[in-house]
This record gives structure tokens, C-alpha cells and sequence, in this order.
């Protein structure tokens, strides 16, 4: 499963791709200017000078240097809190659901391959979450296939990217993405079961033995490593969720008093009466 999945993203990306320019209607778009501004500390725009002086402005250990922490800032703490949700669900579907739940109410084979297609296209999951629930599917007896459509279809077709995609690439476009990412899926997803059956390989007894490789010492400091890491971004993201929950408030109270009825002011008293 490790190198089945690469392999089946990049095959299902490269017929997507190849479809959409050959079915999808194109209209001409101005070209896209690239960002050239360095990458490092932004010292330049990469347009204002000369490209060999711009490629030689920083050495290869500042660029490393700037790689690494992009890597461990910015980009884990966008991964951080769907892994950790990924995990907690992981958790208690292993926990939760008994061992042949799955193999009595999913089954096998093309029809729950399809089953668990119509159930990640609507489902809204990243890769880094979709990857330890798909272990925890595998250990309670779903088919590997079933499982690779899972880890396919669930984080390239959700509705929110599905809402962005149709805007962006209009509906035709869309369509003819759903039904490659459906397509592809469904097809490396039997010839994955299929590798296993000649293979004589048990997807469920192969789970987690890679564990037994690394010692324990170095398992305990790694996953000390990544809860360090990753403290300081799950918080963040918490805290703009509740943020944003928060500021969602206000605007709904002013339309609530917008529409509320105004009673009109007190009339001022009549000087008709005055001498």
C-alpha cells in the first residue's frame, strides 16, 4: 500500500489531466505571470535583476537552512491539526467498531469499492487525515482496494474544493475531473486487491509491522518530536476557528436588530393651545 498509493495518485493526476485538455471546453486566458521574488528572506523580485545574479544571491546552506524551516513551520502547521484529527479518528473506529463490522455490512470486491466511493466524494478529508484511518479500515478487515479508493477519491473530491473547482474551471471541467479521480480509483483500487491475491499478502497482518523495524527508543522521541512541533500550530488553528466562530456573531445580531420594527419617537407636545 505504501508504494501503491504514490504510483495510483500520479496515474490518476495524469489522466485528469490528460482529460481535461482534451474534452474540457478552453477559453484563452492572459498568461499567468510566475512569482520570482526569492524565496529565501524575499530580498529580491527576480525581475529587476540579472537571473544568474538572483540564483547566486544566497549560498546552498542558507537555502537549505530556509527550506527546513518552511518545512517545520509553515507547512507542518498547515498538516499538524488534520493529522492529528486523522489520528483520533483512526482511534475510534479501532477502538469503537468491532472487527467484522466492515466485512459484514461493506463487503468486498467492485460493489464496496463503489460504496466507499460514493461515500468520499462528498466527504470533506484531507490526505494527512485520510491516511491513519485508512490503517484503522484496513485492520478491522476492509480490502486494501476499498481502502485506496478511500485514500484517493476522499481528499481530491470534496465538496468544498468541488464549490471552488466549478467557479474556477466552470462545470463541464468538473465533471469530466469527478469521473477521472471515480474512474481511476476504482480501477487501481481492483488491481491493487488483485497484486495481493497473486502476492499471498494479508493487508490486515502487514499493517503495522514497519513499526517492528525501528526501535522503541526512537519511536518514543519521534512522536515526542512531532507533539512538540506541533503544539504551538494546533493552537493557532483552534484559536482562528474560534475566531472566526465569534465573529460570526456580530454581523447576525445587527441584521437580527436591523430588521427588528423601530418605534417612531415621541411627538413633541402641540403649541396650539398657547396664548
Amino acid at each position: 500500500m505504501t508504494v501503491a498509493r504514490p504510483v495510483a495518485a500520479f496515474f490518476t493526476a495524469f489522466v485528469a489531466g490528460i482529460a481535461e485538455n482534451l474534452f474540457a471546453y478552453r477559453k484563452a486566458d492572459p498568461p499567468v505571470a510566475p512569482d520570482l521574488t526569492c524565496p529565501v528572506d524575499g530580498c529580491c523580485d527576480g525581475v529587476n535583476c540579472d537571473p544568474q545574479v538572483h540564483r547566486n544571491h544566497h549560498s546552498f546552506y542558507e537555502k537549505l537552512r530556509a527550506g527546513i524551516r518552511f518545512a517545520v513551520t509553515d507547512l507542518w502547521g498547515d498538516i499538524a491539526p488534520w493529522f492529528f484529527l486523522g489520528l483520533l479518528l483512526a482511534g475510534l473506529i479501532t477502538v469503537l467498531i468491532p472487527d467484522d463490522f466492515f466485512s459484514r455490512h461493506l463487503g468486498a470486491g467492485l460493489p464496496a469499492m463503489v460504496l466507499m466511493l460514493a461515500v468520499g466524494i462528498p466527504l470533506y478529508i484531507c490526505a494527512t487525515a485520510s491516511t491513519p484511518i485508512a490503517a484503522a479500515l484496513i485492520l478491522k478487515g476492509v480490502d486494501p482496494g476499498v481502502a485506496l479508493v478511500f485514500l484517493l477519491a476522499g481528499p481530491a473530491t470534496n465538496m468544498a474544493s468541488m464549490t471552488v473547482l466549478v467557479g474556477t474551471l466552470g462545470k463541464r471541467a468538473v465533471a469530466i475531473y469527478l469521473a477521472a479521480i471515480a474512474g481511476c480509483s476504482v480501477l487501481l483500487g481492483w488491481a491493487v486487491d488483485q497484486a495481493y491475491a497473486v502476492l499471498g499478502i494479508s493487508a490486515r497482518a502487514a499493517a503495522g509491522q514497519a513499526a517492528e523495524i525501528v526501535p522503541g527508543w526512537l519511536q518514543w522521541a519521534a512522536a515526542l518530536l512531532i507533539v512538540a512541533m506541533s503544539i504551538q500550530p494546533t493552537i493557532l488553528k483552534f484559536k482562528s476557528l474560534l475566531e472566526k466562530k465569534g465573529a460570526a456573531g456580530p454581523p447576525a445580531a445587527a441584521a437580527a436588530a436591523a430588521r427588528a420594527p423601530v418605534d417612531p419617537p415621541p411627538s413633541a407636545p402641540s403649541c396650539s393651545g398657547a396664548a
